[in-house]
């Protein structure tokens, strides 16, 4: 099975796999499921997409199961995408119709910190407000526009990173990073308000028309509060091994974004000592196959500190 990445759909997140049949699987990663898999060397095409409109598009797999190469994708496939060219459209970049339908929706502009405190400005179409700002894991996120359509979004988005700083994207390392040593909830709060407060003065200074500023929180997952929060008890490590080859066995406790904190149970179902952040993102492209697989635990616990 292909793994496409972690998904959240309202408030519950799953792996999604490609299988042979051929169909999307999701596999829930609720707080307590285990996770046991083995992963292939490799890192192969996801495929591409194709938009029809703004709530419908097919995903068509990568017709020769090539390895990636740009990306998570093939030459072909990257070449055949439609949701490549989304990022162009506001500076009158060329678009096949189902996509300009899909970008013609009304989105919003959101200024989202994580848990290390690097912050950045994004946009979500209408129907992915809450779902974007959770599978991208923020700690915390704040709505600052909404506008009438994806490409005034975009140009209020560049604006923006232009004009106050703020970069339009945050690394998966640093997210990890962050999340074994948290900040205080209450300074990243108010770090968050702090740069949506300033891009709000921003936009309210501009004579431009199609959007209105807004003031609104983003509710975070509550299955993501333990891992975001100050550690006050027990050991969080790294997870000790990449997901790029070998066995794997995880019990989730927590999940933001693709960011497991996870007991690593041994060959006998008992939980090593101390929790574990784990960057299931990094299974995107990757072939699994699921079973009673353990992770290997380094001999020397004192080499996860």
């Amino acid at each position: 099975m292909l793994v496409h990445g972690v998904v959240w759909d309202s408030s519950s997140p799953a792996l999604r796999l490609w299988s042979p049949e051929p169909e999307f699987t999701d596999v829930a990663l609720a707080r307590g499921s285990a996770l046991g898999l083995r992963v292939f060397p490799g890192l192969w095409c996801l495929g591409h997409t194709k938009v029809h409109s703004p709530g419908d598009r097919t995903h068509v797999p990568c017709g020769s199961g090539s390895r990636a190469e740009r990306g998570k994708q093939c030459g072909t496939c990257f070449a055949r995408d439609d949701s490549r060219l989304m990022h162009d459209f506001h500076r009158g970049g060329s678009v096949p119709a189902g996509l300009r339908a899909y970008l013609m929706q009304p989105h919003w502009l959101y200024v989202a910190t994580f848990a290390n405190g690097a912050t950045k400005i994004g946009t979500a179409s209408a129907p992915r407000k809450w779902n974007r700002l959770a599978e991208q894991g923020a700690v915390h996120a704040s709505y600052v526009a909404h506008a009438e359509d994806g490409r005034v979004v975009r140009v209020l988005e560049d604006l923006v990173t232009r004009e106050l700083g703020l970069v339009q994207q945050v690394r998966s390392a640093a997210k990890v990073a962050g999340l074994v040593e948290p900040r205080d909830a209450v300074e990243l709060a108010g770090v968050n308000r702090q740069h949506a407060g300033r891009v709000r003065s921003l936009l309210g200074g501009l004579a431009m028309t199609g959007f209105a500023v807004v003031e609104e929180e983003w509710d975070r997952p509550a299955l993501a509060d333990t891992l975001c929060a100050v550690r006050t008890g027990g050991v969080r490590h790294r997870y000790p091994s990449a997901f790029d080859d070998g066995g794997h066995g995880l019990r989730i406790r927590s999940l933001s974004g693709a960011v497991a904190l996870a007991g690593l149970p041994d060959a006998s179902g008992n939980e090593v000592e101390g929790s574990f952040v784990a960057d299931l993102g990094a299974l995107k492209g990757r072939k699994i196959e699921f079973g009673p697989h353990t992770t290997e635990i380094p001999a020397l616990q004192d080499s996860l500190f």
